[in-house]
């Protein structure tokens, strides 16, 4: 069984969750979501896969997810680049989290995303070997043809990427 950190809104944990109960009751919990880059400036955007619970077949950021009991914020992105996108963590560099915000979103299933997400970026020039349970697809793209993309089919996007771009797009341009 999957659990989430439920944590108060200065990131101090106050108990644990099943994963999908966490999400049902709306409960603020500790999340992460990493934005990769390569060389050219380009950011990694992935695919939901089809069978995901929610928000199947839309595009996100290169890979987000939960951090486990006593994982650091960069040690569950490590993991789960791996885990999501067969990427060896030897590869990436420069990886470090840039802000953390609070944002809440919901969906039509009853589910609700109510995280305290850690944003990281790091860069990347390797492989990548896609768990299809996971993700569907990926592709890099640069920033303003993301701003473009977001702007005129926002419905492919998902709801909480749309709100992380808002926020990174504020906080690294201060």
């Amino acid at each position: 069984m999957e659990t989430v950190i439920l944590v108060n809104p200065a990131d101090e944990p106050i108990g644990r969750m099943e994963k999908l109960e966490a999400h049902r009751l709306g409960l603020l919990h500790r999340a992460f979501s990493v934005f990769l880059f390569n060389e050219r400036g380009e950011t990694l955007l992935q695919q939901r896969a089809a069978t995901k619970y929610h928000s199947p077949l839309l595009w996100t950021n290169s890979c987000c997810s939960h951090q486990r009991e006593n994982e650091s914020s960069l040690e569950a992105a490590m993991r789960r680049l791996g885990e999501e996108l067969g990427i060896d963590p030897s590869g990436v560099s420069d990886l470090r989290e840039a802000f953390w915000f609070i944002y809440r979103a919901e969906f039509d299933n009853g589910l609700t995303e109510h995280e305290l997400d850690h944003v990281i970026m790091g860069t990347y020039q390797g492989p990548i070997t896609l768990d299809p349970s996971e993700v569907q697809s990926v592709r890099w793209i640069s920033m303003p043809d993301l701003a473009r993309e977001m702007q005129e089919h926002p419905e492919q996007f998902t709801a909480w990427f749309r709100i992380i771009f808002t926020e990174y797009v504020a906080h690294l341009t201060q």
